[in-house]
């Protein structure tokens, strides 16, 4: 395979693997022995004690992916349909039971061996869904549109562009802000200093900052947003060749943006409060930010990931400075204790780092030939 033909279903496949992961061992605490259970007994997976119609469409369609990804990386890193099909199965089953096996040490999962056949299942249509894809021509179809937008080696920044939607599923402190840690690295410090002595003072300044952060000034909120579409944009034009597609990649930018985060915004409060997030900076903003990116269209890959990496910088830095206002921290309680928690590891991740492996990928990009 040559380096043109590298396939991003590879980083993919293995991000997915450790959302799903993230997901199914939530929220990993209360960590015990199975009472009665030998540990022959616990490799026999029990039965559901009821089955909920939403959590079987869950643990079927979140393993779709799974298949579709798995199977593609093995086609395109060379090998057989029939063998790529069954390496997918068994390494998406296998996945599937040895989550539901550890989910027995969680009191708060109920694992069972109808979710492994449902996961299963979910794997086995993912392949399929892959293989008539493929049967269809549409992945070599796929290739050759590739081929023709994007240089060399792009798979890692395709793999980042395709999750940027994901991350802003999970709700965030301002509209487009992703890699807003800061508040979760506070929580987990106040945790680790708790009953500590000598760390009383720090404890203390740690409580004083979180209560008396003040809102964002609207020049402040407005910036982040531009930022927020920016950064994307210039990731985008790191792996794209020149000319007028940059500017329908801008477009598309923008597009999953204000979908994913009209879509975070329903799933918290309702589809009636869909574009609540619409804020009076919001679309000078964005307007602003996607004039600024057809400006940047006409740069070389290496110019757009050095600019790139600084508009990410700012980006974290700003967002960082942004307080939980009541309405985010409600939207989070709805994914945290609701039905969203299926789908909380899956998009919580890749909100918080999105922004910080994306810078890594830029930096390696500066290395790279102009294209």
């Amino acid at each position: 395979m040559t380096l043109s033909q590298r396939s991003s279903a590879a980083p993919l496949a293995l991000v997915y693997v450790a959302l799903l992961l993230y997901a199914s061992l939530y929220p990993f605490t209360g960590w015990r022995w199975p009472p009665g259970l030998s540990p022959l007994a616990l490799l026999a997976l029990p039965w559901p004690p009821w089955r909920d119609p939403f959590d079987v469409w869950s643990n079927v369609l979140g393993y779709v992916p799974l298949g579709a990804l798995v199977y593609v990386a093995h086609v395109r890193g060379g090998r057989a349909v029939g063998r790529a099909a069954l390496l997918a199965l068994v390494t998406g089953s296998a996945l599937s039971y040895a989550t539901e096996v550890v989910q027995q040490f969680l009191p708060g999962r109920v694992p069972s061996r109808v979710d492994w056949a449902l996961n299963s299942a979910g794997v086995a249509a993912g392949i399929g869904l892959a293989a008539l894809l493929q049967a269809l021509g549409l992945l070599q179809r796929w290739q050759a549109v590739r081929e023709r937008w994007f240089v060399r080696d792009s798979a890692g920044g395709l793999s980042l562009l395709a999750l940027w939607p994901v991350g802003l599923l999970f709700p965030t402190p301002v509209p487009l802000g992703l890699g807003h840690v800061t508040g979760q690295l506070r929580t987990w410090l106040l945790e680790a200093i708790d009953q500590v002595p000598w760390a009383s003072d720090v404890a203390a300044r740690l409580h004083a900052a979180e209560v008396h952060a003040a809102p964002l000034p609207p020049i402040s909120d407005a910036l982040l947003q531009l930022l927020g579409l920016l950064a994307p944009c210039l990731l985008a034009f790191s792996v794209a060749r020149r000319g007028w597609r940059r500017l329908l990649l801008v477009a598309a930018v923008l597009a999953l943006g204000v979908l994913a985060t009209t879509l975070s915004t329903a799933l918290s409060f309702g589809p009636v409060n869909g574009l609540a997030w619409v804020t009076p900076q919001t679309v000078p903003a964005l307007a602003l930010g996607t004039l600024l990116a057809a400006l940047c269209a006409p740069l070389s890959s290496r110019a757009a990931a050095g600019l790139g990496l600084a508009v990410l910088g700012a980006l974290v830095v700003l967002v960082s400075q942004a307080p939980l206002d009541p309405y985010f921290a409600q939207s989070l309680q709805s994914w945290e204790r609701g039905r969203f928690i299926r789908f909380h590891g899956l998009a919580l991740w890749i909100g918080w780092l999105w922004p910080y492996v994306a810078m890594t990928w830029m930096l390696s990009r500066l290395g790279h030939a102009a294209d």
